[in-house]
């Protein structure tokens, strides 16, 4: 199970955050372009497990319980290191505190709704507010110092990365009220055995 490519690609998401950690920590332009790398590749993989498990039935529950539990550690490590490594301004702190908040609502939703055996499908507008916050992430590991070493210092990459994270941060706002009103709908729905309890 744990040899089995896309659990092996899941993993790899974990293992990544240690030398993103290490990375950041250096403080140099040419290891903030690795980190940005390092990050890029790893959200890479999360496209390519989920693709790989379905086109080789390697579809598992371990899989299932791993791949959203990657994502979240991963997104949330480097969300913390960049604003403590204060690589966002002030007003960037908002967008990564509704990233992180929306994290532990949606995972709290599935968790809850797991109970009841209901599923919680990714929506198409789920996958583009995952699509942009990599980007944003991606861009504010790299920042400008990685764009002057590129020659590319024109570029104003950390301004780019802030913005998307606001972009990203409006996305998730919306993707998870789209969640807890259909875990709502749920929650109230009443349900077989309590139906049949007398008053």
């Amino acid at each position: 199970m744990l040899t089995e490519l896309p659990n092996l690609l899941t993993l790899s998401r974990i293992a990544a955050i240690p030398l993103l950690v290490a990375l950041v920590a250096v403080h140099d332009p040419a290891a903030d372009l690795a980190a940005c790398v390092v990050f890029s590749a790893a959200a890479v993989t999360d496209y390519f497990d989920g693709r790989l498990a379905r086109e080789r039935r390697q579809i598992s529950a371990f899989g299932r319980m791993l791949d959203p539990i990657a994502d979240k550690l991963l997104v949330g490590a480097t969300l913390m290191l960049l604003v403590g490594e204060a690589r966002v301004s002030a007003w960037g702190l908002y967008p990564a505190i509704v990233i992180m908040l929306r994290e532990i609502l949606v995972s709290g939703l599935r968790e809850y709704l797991a109970g009841v055996r209901v599923g919680l499908p990714v929506t198409r507008l789920a996958k583009w507010k995952t699509g942009v916050q990599m980007a944003a992430l991606g861009m504010l590991l790299a920042g400008d110092s990685s764009a002057s070493l590129l020659h590319l210092g024109f570029l104003p990459v950390a301004a780019l990365g802030e913005t998307a994270l606001w972009v990203a941060a409006l996305l998730t706002l919306l993707t998870g009220w789209d969640y807890l009103t259909a875990g709502l709908r749920h929650a109230a729905a009443p349900r077989p055995r309590d139906a049949l309890r007398q008053p």
